[in-house]
């Protein structure tokens, strides 16, 4: 029980700057921006968002936030950024209007936060798609730590429990806490992740903390 407690003491203690919140060189940036008018519509379009919909049920914040990322439109890292692997913040994903797998889960993920969903409930994902290539990035929603999580993805606009999406199959997940396999399309072992050079989870999390 004291562990238990401790984990949820050190969970709630780790707080980010707000993602959103745009610094004085993003205005500049923004007001200079070609897109300038089109970049304060969707800011102001996702500030009103997120006062219309505090009010709603967790379940029902879910569907709206991944209806709502989701009409941002897609780009591959490979033509946005000229990197193969690059993860915006959610205030570039805003600003940009555009992004890959990554930026959409991620700002799901602090969307919900904002939204006050509990951290512990989210997880990002990163799965194997039937017949495509390569990796893809979802957010996963755990009403409780034993329940089958519900699958927020950019690739569709239903939020369906994972064990009705025959076409994912989960490699590993991770919050800003613990990294899970999944058995059964539940949690099951903690795990430590290869990132290789550069830990791009811990890269987002550290230059939103700065602001940037």
């Amino acid at each position: 029980m004291k562990t238990i407690l401790l984990f949820f003491i050190l969970f709630s203690s780790i707080v980010y700057s707000d993602p959103f919140t745009l610094n004085k060189n993003d205005e500049k940036v923004i007001k200079n921006h070609f897109y300038h008018s089109q970049i304060v519509a969707r800011y102001k379009q996702f500030n009103n968002f997120i006062k219309t919909t505090k009010k709603y049920n967790e379940i029902k914040k879910l569907n709206r936030v991944n209806s709502f990322i989701n009409r941002i439109l897609p780009e591959h890292d490979a033509v946005a950024q000229n990197n193969e692997d690059h993860w915006s913040t959610p205030k570039e994903f805003l600003i940009n209007g555009r992004g890959d797998c990554e930026e959409y889960a991620i700002t799901k993920y602090f969307t919900l936060t904002k939204l006050g969903i509990q951290k512990q409930k989210l997880y990002l994902a990163i799965v194997k798609v039937q017949r495509a290539k390569g990796m893809h990035m979802v957010l996963l929603y755990f009403k409780t730590p034993n329940s089958i999580p519900l699958v927020l993805d950019n690739l569709s606009w239903r939020v369906l429990h994972l064990n009705k999406r025959k076409d994912l199959k989960v490699k590993v997940l991770f919050n800003e806490v613990n990294n899970y396999t999944l058995k059964n399309n539940l949690l099951d072992k903690k795990v430590n992740i290869e990132w290789g050079k550069l830990n791009r989870w811990e890269d987002i999390l550290n230059r939103i903390n700065l602001g940037k």
